[in-house]
């Protein structure tokens, strides 16, 4: 019996996250949570994601229904968005494991040159019912100090 009682103390344990700053019941009879977790870009310091999800706590694999929301929390520099990736691809800023059988819950960064956003996609990485859950986000940078160097720079 002690030795189920610390396996499903580890199983809680590793579900909690230093990033995370949400945590909402579904309800009494259910063991699924809404959990909000923040995340700050690693490069664009001054951009910072919220970004929400299922967590069923006895199940092998959480939901893939997610939700993003970013914004600008800080400067954003000029350095900063010539450091990014600016293929069509973008880059990963963000990953977290949705499963015990390789379902992740990941974000990735896009810039689009055009309108001078910066784009932020949350996904799952298993389809689900012929769907890949996906969620998105933008941090356009009209009125950031920026976006007048972008224009001088950028021949797009």
């Amino acid at each position: 019996m002690r030795k189920i009682v610390l396996a499903a103390a580890a199983l809680l344990l590793a579900g909690c996250s230093d990033n995370e700053v949400g945590d909402v019941s579904l309800g009494l009879f259910t063991t699924k949570d809404i959990k909000v977790e923040i995340v700050d870009d690693p490069i664009v310091s001054g951009v910072t994601c919220h970004i929400s999800h299922i967590e069923a706590n006895l199940d092998l694999a959480d939901p893939s229904d997610m939700g993003i929301a970013c914004r600008q929390t800080g400067p954003i520099t000029k350095q900063m968005l010539d450091r990014i990736d600016k293929s069509k691809g973008g880059e990963l800023v963000f990953k977290t494991s949705k499963s015990v059988l390789f379902k992740s819950l990941k974000v990735r960064r896009i810039w689009d040159p055009k309108s001078r956003t910066l784009i932020y996609i949350s996904y799952s990485t298993k389809e689900v019912q012929g769907s890949h859950k996906h969620s998105m986000s933008t941090v356009p940078l009209w009125g950031n100090p920026v976006w007048q160097q972008l224009e001088t720079s950028d021949p797009s």
